[in-house]
């Protein structure tokens, strides 16, 4: 069994603690939290389940990283944070940990990464000997390992499209969805996800790494940015209202360019209610999807939908990304120290886990 550590316990960090303790080789041994209402509270309370784990949650990080687990899940924010989720993970691997985690946008593309950057990890990762991973669902699989498999399914590829199509209400992180991506603010205000540069900054590595994956180079990253606000007052289940004029819907692409055309664009649409921007694309049920169109011959369009935590779309999403981290976690194990990326990490089947289903 590989002793594994759960960092976080936020929306991620709930599935992380759940997809840990269903993986059969790992072992949950500590659960770091920042908040002081959850120390002392069992793992299998605080991720939903309907049992106790026997393992109580603290804050000591030095404690927890003393014990140099073997493998850690980072799933606290990086969001707001980034600088400390970067010392973090280095901390993680200075002590030779394996380390996954969805938080540093710039890793996902190791080899574009800016060299301030990947050079501090780098470091810690060959003095500790540990070994990080840093994926999610878009930016992840929705863009790298899910377009990629589709794209070896025809005879001739024309362009790839991954989009991401959500109802952000049913997102449980009120200051993401308002200050960071600008709803239920005035269309003037500067929403800092929203910034130019900052989607290539955060989607530009995706590109880049399917780019290296087909064979192709990106000659230029360009950005798109549509913004429609509500036309009535909505009120939403997690968050609260939202006022009429305010920023209901964004559309944003970035694409990369190759032979001047965009041949690889990660598009997103998403939505504060589904009443705003209707002439736009929808999920197929309104609430949450993640879409690869193919065009070429054959051409081969995919949705997935995945739901969690009481048919929660955004849950479903994190919990995807949580799977592909925490099941990467046995063959980083195996692997020399050093950074990966979705092309060297396999998908692999959920082996020994069917049927198994725990509360």
């Amino acid at each position: 069994m590989i002793p594994t550590v759960v960092w976080g316990t936020g929306n991620v960090g709930r599935a992380a603690i759940r997809a840990v303790d269903a993986h059969p080789e790992l072992e949950l041994t500590a659960v770091l939290v920042h908040d002081p209402a959850k120390v002392g509270r069992d793992a299998g309370r605080i991720a939903g389940l309907e049992r106790e784990l026997g393992v109580r949650a603290v804050d000591d990080v030095d404690s927890v990283l003393a014990a140099r687990p073997r493998a850690l899940v980072y799933a606290a924010s990086g969001d707001m944070r980034p600088d400390d989720a970067h010392a973090d993970v280095a901390r993680a691997l200075r002590t030779g940990a394996v380390v996954v985690t969805p938080a540093l946008y710039a890793l996902y593309d190791p080899p574009s990464a800016p060299p301030e950057l990947l050079k501090p990890l780098q470091e810690a990762a060959e003095a500790g000997g540990g070994a990080l991973f840093v994926s999610g669902v878009d930016p992840g699989w929705g863009n790298d390992v899910l377009p990629l498999l589709i794209s070896g399914l025809g005879s001739r590829l024309d362009a790839v499209r991954c989009q991401e199509i959500f109802d952000y209400s049913t997102y449980e992180q009120e200051e993401s969805v308002r200050d960071l991506i600008g709803m239920g603010h005035p269309l003037d205000y500067v929403a800092p996800m929203l910034l130019e540069t900052v989607p290539t900054m955060i989607w530009g590595g995706q590109l880049r790494l399917m780019a290296r994956a087909l064979g192709v180079e990106i000659e230029e990253i360009r950005e798109t940015m549509q913004r429609r606000p509500l036309e009535r007052t909505v009120t939403t289940r997690t968050m609260g209202e939202f006022a009429a004029g305010t920023q209901g819907a964004v559309r944003f692409e970035v694409q990369g360019i190759v032979d001047g055309v965009p041949r690889l664009v990660i598009e997103h649409i998403t939505r504060i209610h589904p009443s705003c921007a209707p002439d736009w694309p929808s999920p197929p049920d309104g609430t949450g999807a993640h879409r690869v169109i193919v065009e070429g011959r054959p051409r081969i369009e995919v949705t997935v939908e995945a739901s969690d935590e009481d048919e929660n779309r955004s849950a479903g999403g994190n919990a995807t990304a949580v799977g592909r981290l925490v099941n990467a976690i046995d063959w980083l194990v195996g692997a020399p120290a050093g950074i990966y990326d979705a092309l060297d990490v396999p998908l692999r089947a959920a082996r020994g886990r069917l049927g198994r289903g725990s509360a």
